[in-house]
């Protein structure tokens, strides 16, 4: 059996181990976290290393990728720095395949029923497929990634002031500790509903669930959200909250969705090369495994 882990500075408390078979392969795979305390990461990462078949590294991104464009977050280069065997990825690759198909499934799922076509993306640099697959899907965009990541009421507007920014905000704030821009550890369980106006503004949520949650307000009635890393407990906030549909960029198991980095992961478990995969390699799995994002009705 292969055994892919995905090491993640976020709350212990969204822990979850599974066994799947993909292309008929039997597959563990396991998200650990180790609620913000990096160092706890990088021992792990630095304990498995030749032990497991893949690393995910979880609750922080090694680089912001922009239209092709990578960012490096050095701080959370930190965490593999100890790694020499196996291989890790973060979820990038398929943040730039798999995201791109959510606003294609939304549109097959509710066509003209969704109106009017409005997505609010909570960060439009680190989800750049995403953002790409609802700006070419007609959808008017709202970006968060002043918002969100620095606490400016100062929404984008477009892909083109997404990588301005990036452009210019990046190489700064890849030399940041990653806690300063993303809740980690026990800080993810912390609600405190913001921006109510921009949620309320859009028709479909997207972007990281943990800034969804986070800052959300009480009620979200009729909306969609477009997301992963979903718990039963995150689900079932939607509900309660009058979220209409859940679509989940990565498949739903035993209730909960992965991050992209830990099913990234077991794509390269399984593929076996021992090496992250190029992007077409991942294409290539996923049309042969007919992996899309899946869609979840709440109200």
């Amino acid at each position: 059996m292969k055994r892919a882990v995905s090491i993640s500075i976020g709350s212990s408390t969204r822990d979850k181990a599974v066994e799947i078979k993909l292309l008929g392969e039997r597959v563990r795979i396991e998200r650990i976290g180790t609620d913000g305390d990096m160092e706890a990461a990088a021992g792990l990462f630095r304990d498995l290393d030749g032990q497991v078949d893949a690393f995910g590294v979880g609750g922080a991104d090694l680089a912001i990728v922009v239209d092709g464009h990578a960012y490096p977050l050095y701080s959370a280069r930190s965490l593999v720095r100890h790694v020499r065997k196996t291989p890790y990825v973060d979820g990038a690759g398929l943040k730039n395949t798999l995201e791109y198909e959510l606003a294609g499934v939304i549109e097959q799922a509710f066509g003209s029923r969704l109106q009017p076509k409005r997505a609010f993306i909570n960060l439009g640099s680190d989800r750049w497929g995403m953002s790409r697959g609802f700006a070419d899907a007609g959808y008017e965009c709202l970006f968060g990634d002043l918002m969100f990541a620095l606490g400016l009421n100062v929404p984008l507007r477009s892909l083109k002031a997404v990588k301005r920014v990036a452009r210019l905000l990046l190489p700064v704030v890849g030399r940041i500790p990653i806690a300063w821009l993303y809740p980690t550890g026990k800080a993810q369980e912390k609600r405190t509903p913001r921006w109510v106006s921009s949620f309320d503004w859009a028709s479909v949520i997207a972007g990281d669930a943990l800034y969804i949650t986070r800052y959300m307000p009480e009620r979200l009635p009729g909306k969609i959200v477009a997301a992963n890393t979903t718990t039963p407990a995150d689900v079932q906030l939607f509900r309660e909250a009058g979220v209409k549909a859940l679509v989940t960029s990565t498949p739903v198991l035993e209730g909960r969705s992965f991050g992209t980095n830990m099913m990234e992961a077991a794509l390269v478990a399984v593929a076996g090369k021992g090496r992250a995969l190029t992007h077409a390699e991942l294409q290539d799995l996923l049309k042969r495994l007919k992996l899309k994002p899946q869609v979840q009705i709440l109200n």
